[in-house]
């Protein structure tokens, strides 16, 4: 790729934003461009699976903070002819010292950079390792030595319906890599590892090639910027030992079946003391006999004899947190919906949802025969009323 190319190459015009857009809305316009565009979504569309690899290419670069800035130094380097690059395109240019050089070998890919940042073609000496050296940050190669963050985790639960509706505090074992207890997550046996004299704890070290003074990691303490001179005999100067441990997670109410629930730094452990990843915990809800949800609505469907429709009266119904009274007006119809505001699902904003009280007929099966004569006798009254239960239905017709 030549110099031009990369001097009009604009990450923020693929995703179509500005580059003074916030990280939020570059976030937001790459989900939604690569919904439209996936390809799982338009197999056999060329111009879908290009206009998505564009997209995830630049969102590998600006959707990151730390690449977003580097990119921008870079561009704007690039733009002003800073780095010696000129300005008509070409493959070569003259830098600062008066030599010659190719991009690609600067890319280090024979100018291919079908992959792009994070989309695994730059490789060792790509892009990134460029990248790195300019801005004498170290590039991919030096981030690969230096010891990281630890990797998040992932487990499953399962609650109960109300245990769900309500939140509930569990324990919760765990086997995984976690801190050494012996030497506290440093790795060394005195608990504390050694700066790196040759680098002086920054992990990298200098060399010149031709103008450029490049960074790559220091061979002394992979670059670490510290080195372990006693190892310590548990963790063998890693500072992770894989343990089983108990933690306590708090499951907030109102929680769905399938959500996931955070807990920072309850993942992994990162080597010689780095941060710790996450702990990501999915909920499954077990069905309950009695309620559903519709959101944060409370749903229950409750047996009612016709007389308690008819004339009205009373019912006691259950909730999450014991019970309440729900007036049925005379005349109620089967199937209608009565809602109690407040005795639904709690809701992160403190205001609950509501209960909806569905109330169904329930026909006896038999009568005795005081029940039965007293049964006829209504029908004739109800008949010499004149009421008519299919009066106006389109089957009458």
């Amino acid at each position: 790729m030549t110099q031009r190319e990369w001097a009009d190459k604009d990450y923020y015009a693929d995703l179509g934003v500005s580059s003074s857009a916030t990280q939020d809305e570059i976030k937001k316009a790459y989900r939604k461009l690569a919904r439209d565009n996936h390809p799982d979504a338009h197999q056999g569309d060329t111009a879908k699976e290009d206009r998505f690899k564009r997209v995830s290419e630049a969102y590998s670069v600006i959707g990151e903070a730390d690449k977003r800035a580097e990119y921008d130094e870079l561009r704007a380097a690039l733009r002003s002819g800073g780095m010696g690059f000129p300005r008509g395109g070409g493959a070569t240019g003259q830098g600062a010292g008066g030599f010659d050089f190719n991009l690609s070998d600067l890319f280090g890919d024979g100018g291919q950079t079908s992959g792009g940042f994070g989309g695994g073609g730059g490789g060792a000496g790509g892009f990134g390792d460029f990248l790195g050296g300019f801005m004498n940050r170290g590039g991919a190669s030096g981030a690969s030595n230096r010891p990281r963050r630890g990797a998040d985790v992932e487990t499953e639960i399962t609650l109960d319906f109300r245990e769900a509706a309500k939140g509930v505090t569990i324990p919760l074992q765990l086997t995984n890599p976690s801190p050494c207890t012996t030497c506290n997550g440093s790795g060394a046996r005195s608990g504390a590892p050694v700066t790196c004299t040759r680098c002086v704890g920054t992990g990298f070290v200098d060399e010149q090639r031709g103008a450029f003074a490049m960074s790559r990691p220091c061979p002394d303490c992979d670059g670490q910027g510290t080195r372990i001179e006693d190892p310590c005999p548990d963790c063998d100067g890693t500072g992770v030992t894989t343990r089983r441990r108990t933690i306590t997670v708090r499951v907030p109410a109102g929680v769905v079946d399938g959500q996931k629930v955070r807990l920072a730094g309850q993942g992994e452990a990162g080597l010689r003391g780095k941060p710790a990843g996450d702990l990501f915990v999915t909920v499954h809800v077990r069905p309950d006999e009695i309620f559903t949800r519709s959101g944060d609505n409370l749903e229950v469907t409750v047996p009612v004899s016709f007389g308690e429709l008819a004339l009205g009266g009373t019912l006691t119904v259950p909730t999450i947190d014991g019970k309440v009274r729900v007036k049925v007006p005379a005349g109620t119809s089967d199937g209608r919906t009565l809602r109690v505001r407040g005795r639904g699902i709690p809701k992160r904003s403190g205001t609950p949802g509501d209960l909806l009280v569905t109330v169904a007929v329930k026909v006896p099966t038999s009568l005795d025969d005081a029940a039965a004569s007293a049964l006829r006798t209504y029908v004739e009254a109800e008949r010499s009323s004149g009421f008519n239960p299919r009066d106006g239905w389109p089957g009458n017709k």
